[in-house]
Formats: structure tokens, C-alpha cells, sequence
């Protein structure tokens, strides 16, 4: 099979609700706006920023990975205000291999839930399946998250497993973290559920 050259680097993903766009400290102001509340960050291994100083430090340091070549972040852009909603990024990038995970995703209170994240997901796994070539995507989460796991379940992540006291979260709880994947053979049905999604948030929402 020939295919194209697997290098993920800094990208525009545009789509009719959301656009993913590099983030930049340009961005620190609306992420720091929408990620103020602490319960967002329940299911992270981190803490938010607790100023807009911190943010933008934050967004600098990711810019700084990205530029090294170790991740592709995304912050969030909701099409209809123009502002940043959320993030998520492309990281621990195996170039010999053609894979990588999607995480370290994100957002505001008012855009879970609609049809903010699966456009996003459908634009991610777009630019990697389709322009980069890739055999694998990686997703992991907290084994206590059912929501997270119940949106990977739905567009047809497949479930492989789980590491016993993988992380140590802030509160001092040692997280079991359970990982999921889109091979690139399951791509094709992922896909069309993705898309069947989108239309059913679409129609709810009447956009």
C-alpha cells in the first residue's frame, strides 16, 4: 500500500461547528474563561490554571512541545462565537509506528454534550487516518470516568485494557487508566457512526 508520509506537524481542521487550529498563547484568555471551573478537571491528572498568567505560561509550554515535534495541539474554536471552547492535541507520537493518542481533551460546560466533541473527534481521526496515514489511534481515561468512556464506546473505540495505579492524581488517588483505539481497518465504520452522530446532535440542535 502507498502511503502518505506519516510526520504530524501544526494544522488548521475546519469544520461546519468547530475549527481546531494550533494553540497559542492567543488563546490563553478564552481557555482560562471556559476552564475556570474546577470540576472540569476532576478526571485530569493536573490541576487547571488558576490564573491567566498560568494560562498562558500553559498554552507557551505546549506551543514549545509542538514546535520540538512532540505533540499537535488543538485549541477548540467554536464557529459561531469565534472563541475558543476547549482543547485537545495529538501527543506521544510514534512516527515508525503511524500512531499516536488523542487527548488531553477538554471543554467548557456549555459545549459538552453538543455537537462540539464529535465534530472534533470526526476531524481528528479525518486528519489522521485519511492525510497522515495512520494504523492506530490511542485514547486512555480514568477507569472511573464513565462519561469519557461511554463517548468512546458510542463512535466505536474498541475497549483493550487497563493500568492498575497508572497515574497519582492530585487528590492523592492512585488511577487506574483504561486505554481504547480506532485501527485503521475498524476506520471505515467509525467513520460513517461519527457521521451518523453528528447528524442526530445536528438535529437535536436544530443547526
Amino acid at each position: 500500500m502507498n502511503r502518505p508520509d506519516f510526520d504530524p506537524r501544526p494544522l488548521v481542521l475546519a469544520g461546519r461547528h468547530v475549527r481546531l487550529e494550533p494553540m497559542t498563547t492567543a488563546h490563553a484568555e478564552d481557555l482560562f474563561a471556559v476552564g475556570a471551573d474546577p470540576d472540569l478537571w476532576h478526571w485530569f491528572p493536573y490541576r487547571p490554571c488558576e490564573s491567566l498568567e498560568g494560562a498562558r505560561a500553559a498554552c507557551a509550554e505546549v506551543e514549545a512541545e509542538a514546535a520540538a515535534g512532540l505533540s499537535v495541539p488543538f485549541a477548540v474554536i467554536e464557529v459561531a462565537s469565534d472563541r475558543a471552547v476547549g482543547s485537545t492535541r495529538f501527543f506521544d507520537i510514534r512516527r515508525e509506528h503511524r500512531s499516536f493518542e488523542i487527548g488531553h481533551t477538554w471543554y467548557g460546560k456549555a459545549s459538552q454534550g453538543t455537537v462540539v466533541n464529535t465534530e472534533a473527534k470526526l476531524l481528528l481521526l479525518t486528519c489522521a487516518f485519511d492525510r497522515w496515514g495512520a494504523i492506530r489511534v490511542q485514547f486512555k481515561t480514568d477507569a472511573r470516568n464513565q462519561r469519557s468512556r461511554s463517548a468512546l464506546e458510542r463512535f466505536g473505540a474498541r475497549y483493550e485494557g487497563a493500568l492498575r495505579n497508572h497515574l497519582i492524581m492530585p487528590d492523592g488517588h492512585f488511577r487506574t487508566s483504561v486505554f481504547y483505539s480506532v485501527t485503521e481497518d475498524e476506520w471505515p465504520t467509525v467513520k460513517d457512526r461519527l457521521r451518523r452522530l453528528l447528524a442526530e446532535r445536528e438535529a437535536r440542535s436544530g443547526s
